[in-house]
């Protein structure tokens, strides 16, 4: 009763109205309620809200954005905006077409008549399946929505060739038993790749002064754009509505840092990718890095771009006063880069967009202990099983190539990296390390290799092989190995079964440049494979200046072998007979590298 009298309160005192209202779109009348605050103005923003499955515009107005201590009537007159609440037909949404896309269009034109809105600054947000609208309108509408706020409904929208960096704001309670909290990520996960943003998020828990509230940020990113989840432990398939943490503040606060019409410069960092990582494999002490490449595209919408400065962290490696905008980073050192391209206009206004990258230099690299998460792809991974392809890092896989987790009371480990060939054609299902869109390049110097492994088949009770492969990115192979698997886990995760006895592949590098870790399953329909282990190790080999041999000579502590022990020649420093290919080969029992 409080509740009713307070509201009446307010609309006698003319603070705000709240009205039913229609509009036809293309042929059919479609209806929405509005809250219009008083004296609302001209050029005011306009926020459309749209309901969940089975709900309608009363529903979501009325109990899912009141309570007793806020009510998105207060936020709308305090902030002086528009909220539009539609309705889906038969209380639901077109999540994949163009109908509501077409009513969401309709009453931005309507409002823009009415009440003359600020069409630069119109944002749009749903609860459950109006979540899923909401994604499905990104694509769609980026050029007429600011900004976008889906609260509880999962998206496999992927961005489209184009388009701008897109702010985001998912909201999500851990407990949603309708749309599972683990759908947030994955949907996140390529806008945050799309906009440039960290793929590290920085993470304020006891958010606002509320316990079961946390706030992950990924930004800024390509023309400062975030991406953001507002994690709610604990909570289910519902609107927040605590006092410290209410959903149409948060929403508010949000978009109200973005328009359409900035006046600044549009910068944004095309390469390298953010949140790549460029490993430099190498014996101890040799590794180095090799150039990298910064490239940035920049216009301005209301002048021209007067310069781009490219930084690392705060050192300028170049200024670029026209196209293309380019810069290199030479000479890097291991560790985290953020490297940023700073544009300025012709007003003397600035843009930022920044990337990090992560250089390492390890001899031993542990690619399995990325096998941590059930239910993901790692970061640096690329799978493919003949019909779809993944890239890491990304999660929330029920089916398909996923990291697995296993529970059996005896096991051979923890984690394993599962993959599979639907089809069973040669070298249609795999798992590989180093290709670019897994975020990770492997660059190996001259070296001699040692890959440890431990493969088992997941759901081959006759067993298939497996074939390991190091490639170059063009996918020629420089070596190869085959394994047939002796464990067969069972097609369940919960089975014992003991640790594969340990393999070892051994290869040789001559020349340094980026490669790739390949592991196909067998050339059969529905073949499978678990990756637990897999283990890198750098080794050095001696360099030597030889370049003549002596076929003559005989001596057999000099004998030249190659890598399969077989004697090829004989060494003679004094002979100017002509020099071997060059290689790898045994000299006196140590590996040595042939120079032209």
């Amino acid at each position: 009763m409080k509740k009713i009298i307070f509201l009446l309160l307010l609309l006698t005192a003319g603070m705000l109205s709240v009205k039913a209202d229609n509009i036809t779109v293309n042929g059919t009348s479609r209806s929405y309620n509005k809250i219009v605050p008083k004296n609302l103005g001209e050029n005011r923003p306009l926020l459309i809200f749209c309901h969940g499955y089975n709900q309608d515009a009363n529903w979501m107005q009325n109990s899912e954005f009141k309570n007793d201590n806020v009510s998105m009537e207060s936020v709308c007159d305090t902030a002086k905006f528009i909220c539009v609440f539609p309705n889906g037909i038969n209380k639901a949404w077109d999540t994949g077409g163009d109908s509501d896309i077409n009513f969401l269009k309709a009453i931005i034109e309507k409002m823009v008549t009415q009440y003359k809105i600020d069409r630069n600054r119109v944002y749009l947000g749903g609860f459950s399946m109006g979540g899923m609208l909401t994604y499905n309108a990104i694509n769609k509408m980026s050029d007429q929505i600011a900004a976008f706020v889906p609260c509880s409904g999962p998206s496999v929208v992927t961005p489209k060739a184009g388009l701008r960096p897109i702010p985001i704001l998912h909201i999500h309670g851990t407990s949603d038993d309708v749309c599972a909290f683990s759908t947030a990520q994955p949907a996140l996960n390529v806008w945050i790749k799309h906009n440039g943003c960290p793929t590290t998020a920085k993470t304020v828990s006891n958010y606002n002064g509320f316990s079961g509230a946390k706030m992950h940020t990924w930004g800024p990113g390509n023309d400062g754009v975030e991406v953001k989840l507002l994690e709610l432990a604990g909570k289910g398939h519902w609107i927040c509505k605590e006092k410290q943490v209410y959903t149409g503040k948060e929403i508010w606060n949000f978009c109200k840092k973005y328009s359409l019409n900035k006046t600044s410069p549009n910068v944004k960092i095309i390469a390298p990718e953010t949140g790549g990582k460029l490993i430099s494999f190498a014996p101890a002490g040799s590794a180095v890095f090799p150039d990298i490449t910064i490239t940035a595209t920049a216009d301005d919408s209301n002048g021209t771009v007067e310069k781009v400065e490219f930084y690392d962290g705060t050192t300028l490696l170049a200024t670029c006063t026209s196209k293309p905008y380019e810069a290199t980073l030479t000479g890097a050192k291991a560790g985290k880069h953020t490297l940023k391209a700073i544009a300025t206009d012709n007003d003397g206004e600035t843009s930022t967009a920044s990337v990090e990258v992560t250089l390492q230099a390890p001899t031993t690299l542990t690619l399995s202990s990325e096998f941590s998460e059930g239910g993901a792809l790692p970061a640096g991974w690329t799978t493919y099983d003949s019909k779809e392809r993944r890239t890491g890092y990304s999660n929330g896989y029920s089916q398909g190539c996923r990291v697995l987790q296993f529970t059996g009371a005896s096991r051979g480990f923890n984690y394993g990296l599962y993959f599979r060939n639907i089809s069973g054609g040669i070298h249609q299902g795999w798992a590989k390390y180093g290709l670019s869109d897994g975020g990770t390049t492997l660059n190996l110097a001259p070296g001699h290799y040692t890959l440890k492994y431990k493969i088992c088949n997941w759901n081959m009770s006759d067993f298939g092989s497996v074939e390991l492969n190091i490639e170059k990115p063009t996918g020629s192979s420089i070596a190869s190995q085959t394994y047939m698997p002796t464990i067969n886990i069972g097609n369940v995760a919960s089975n014992n079964f003991s640790s594969p006895e340990q393999q070892l592949f051994e290869f040789d590098i001559t020349e340094q440049g980026a490669y790739t870790i390949a592991v196909y399953s067998a050339a059969s329909e529905w073949s499978d494979c678990i990756v637990g282990q897999l283990i890198l190790t750098a080794n050095s080999y001696n360099e030597t200046g030889i370049n003549a041999i002596d076929n003559s000579q005989s001596t057999i502590s000099n004998a030249i072998y190659d890598l399969q022990g077989r004697k090829v020649s004989v060494f003679n420093p004094s002979s100017a007979s002509p020099a071997l290919r060059k290689g790898i080969y045994i000299l006196n029992g140590k590996k040595v590298r042939i120079k032209e």
